[in-house]
């Protein structure tokens, strides 16, 4: 039986993505989400979350067989209408005990349940901050035709518009939260699946909008004290360009074009160490780490670096 969270953590996650819409605005006709003011890339943490189910989803059998399944997922009805939530929460008898047991997503990401008479919210244990870019994106909108007309009697193809980003490098933050943890009863095992679906299932998001984003590093800070952890991670990284390689930032077209300092991030692990049981980490083998200046490997007396392969 696996063991309730009962410890901290921390996660960093950075994956690139070039090409392609890594999160379209609905409302801004499904562009990039863009900050204008210093054109970085934003992504929200709803996206994440859902590679995560849908990874859960079509790839470890969380699809509602043999007491598994994602609770925030699109059902849809014998008349062809999609379920509300309240319809969803009645597939398990409105019971939030056996919605707990079955759905890891709710384990995870936490969710309001519409009970019969009234409703429970869960808090999630594991929280992201939105994801930003460490470099400034260049969007670029694409012009194409369509394989058919847009009605029979029509003799010229429909016209198709997009809008891409030419590359992007994301990094998101987030935290697993030990007090959440007891009321959803998540589990190290969940946990495992968690870290799983945000690295597989990135290189998995293969649709027509989302093919080209990979995995390039995932860090996760396990913690021996309740109640802390160092924040902001994803500012204590940045992004330095091989001038042998490219000139301007906006040039990026690939991960072998950059390196990634993570001076500030080794110096505070360091400055908290005591405070630290392990850390676990996944790192692309093109991804080149550096520490003033000098290539760095993962390793720093006194921390407990363990590479995880998937």
């Amino acid at each position: 039986m696996n063991n309730i969270i009962n410890k901290r953590s921390e996660i960093l996650f950075l994956y690139d993505i070039k090409d392609a819409n890594p999160n379209g605005d609905p409302l801004d006709e499904n562009k990039p989400r863009i900050d204008e003011e210093t054109q970085i890339n934003i992504v929200t943490d709803v996206r994440l979350k859902r590679t995560v189910r849908d990874y859960l989803y079509n790839f470890k059998d969380y699809n509602g067989k043999n007491d598994k399944d994602i609770f925030i997922r699109e059902i849809k009805e014998e008349e062809g209408k999609i379920q509300d939530a309240k319809a969803r929460a009645k597939n398990f008898l409105s019971d939030k005990d056996e919605i707990l047991k079955k759905c890891i997503d709710v384990r995870l990401f936490g969710g309001t349940i519409p009970l019969e008479k009234d409703s429970i919210t869960f808090t999630g244990p594991v929280q992201f901050k939105m994801g930003r870019s460490l470099n400034r994106v260049v969007v670029k909108h694409i012009k194409g035709t369509g394989a058919f007309a847009s009605r029979a009697d029509l003799k010229q193809k429909t016209f198709r518009e997009e809008d891409i980003v030419k590359y992007s490098l994301i990094a998101f933050h987030g935290i697993i939260n030990e007090n959440a943890a007891k009321h959803t009863q998540l589990t190290e095992n969940d946990v495992a699946l968690l870290i799983e679906g945000m690295w597989t299932g990135t290189k998995n998001l293969i649709s027509r909008s989302k093919f080209g984003q990979m995995p390039r590093l995932l860090i996760k800070i396990n913690y021996n004290e309740n109640n802390y952890f160092m924040g902001d991670l994803e500012k204590m990284v940045k992004m330095r360009l091989k001038e042998d390689k490219v000139e301007f930032e906006e040039n990026i077209r690939d991960i072998t074009e950059i390196q990634l300092d993570v001076t500030d991030l080794v110096n505070k692990l360091i400055e908290n160490k005591k405070k630290m049981l392990s850390i676990e980490y996944i790192k692309d083998n093109r991804l080149e780490l550096i520490k003033d200046n000098e290539i760095f490997e993962m390793k720093v007396e006194g921390i407990d670096f363990i590479e995880k392969k998937l």
